[in-house]
C-alpha cells in the first residue's frame, strides 16, 4: 500500500473523534501536508513555507491555526497516537497476545508479522514517530504512557508464561524483554526507516531475527 493511500485510509477516521474537533478544509490540508513533509524530510528540515505550498494554502494560514511548527507537530502526532495508534496498537496485538502459542519462535514470528502489516499501512506516521520521539520530550513521554507501558506489560506477562513452562532460560524478565523488543525493533527500523530500498528477503531476515534472539533466550 502506498503512503498516499494509508494517508486516506488515516483520514478516512472520523476527525471529531481523531482531533476533538472539525477540521476545516483547509486545515485537513495542512495537517496532511505536514505528515507528507515531515515523513520525507523529518521536522527540522521541514520549513512552514514548504508545508503551505504542498497545502495549497498561505503560511499565515498555518499560523492562524498553529502558533510554531512544533506545535502542527504535536498537533498531527498528539491525536493521532491517543485516538488512532495506541488502540489500534493495543487491539491489534490484542489478537496475537491472546493466542496459545507452543514455543516463544512461534510467538516472536506471528507479532513481527503483525507489526510489519501495521507499519506497512501506516507508513508516514510511523516515520514521524521513530524520526522525533528521541527529539521531543513531550512524545516520548506520550508514547511511553500510553502505549509502551501497555506492550511492556503484555510481553512481560509471555517471558514468565514461557519462562514457568521451562521453554526460555531463566534470566530477569526485563532483560527478556528488552532483548527481545530491542532486536525486532531494530529489524524494523531498519527494513522500513534505514534502508528501506535494500533488496529485502523478509522471510529470510525473520527467521534470522528470530534464530539470533533464541540463541540467547531458550533454554
Amino acid at each position: 500500500m502506498g503512503e498516499q493511500e494509508s494517508m486516506e485510509e488515516l483520514f478516512s477516521t472520523n476527525e471529531n473523534e481523531l482531533y476533538g474537533e472539525e477540521l476545516t478544509a483547509k486545515q485537513k490540508r495542512i495537517v496532511e501536508a505536514a505528515i507528507q513533509m515531515f515523513s520525507e524530510k523529518g521536522y527540522s528540515s521541514s520549513s512552514t513555507s514548504e508545508i503551505a505550498k504542498r497545502a495549497n494554502v498561505a503560511e499565515g494560514t498555518i499560523f492562524r491555526h498553529y502558533k510554531t511548527k512544533k506545535e502542527l507537530l504535536l498537533a498531527i502526532v498528539t491525536p493521532v497516537m491517543s485516538n488512532l495508534l495506541a488502540p489500534f496498537i493495543i487491539r491489534d496485538l490484542d489478537k496475537v497476545l491472546s493466542q496459545n502459542y507452543q514455543c516463544y519462535e512461534d510467538f516472536l514470528t506471528a507479532i513481527v508479522k503483525n507489526r510489519q502489516v501495521f507499519i506497512e499501512k501506516h507508513l508516514s506516521i510511523v516515520k514521524i514517530l521513530l524520526q522525533e520521539i528521541p527529539f521531543h520530550d513531550e512524545l516520548r513521554s506520550q508514547f511511553i504512557d500510553r502505549i509502551g507501558k501497555e506492550v511492556y506489560t503484555r510481553l512481560e506477562a509471555i517471558v514468565i508464561h514461557f519462562q514457568e513452562k521451562g521453554k526460555l532460560v531463566e534470566m530477569p524478565t526485563q532483560s527478556a524483554v528488552r532483548l527481545t523488543a530491542t532486536t525486532i525493533g531494530g529489524f524494523l527500523l531498519t527494513r522500513y526507516i534505514l534502508l528501506p530500498n535494500n533488496d529485502w528477503n523478509d522471510e529470510e531476515e525473520l527467521k534470522t531475527t528470530i534464530h539470533f534472539i533464541m540463541n540467547g533466550m531458550k533454554a
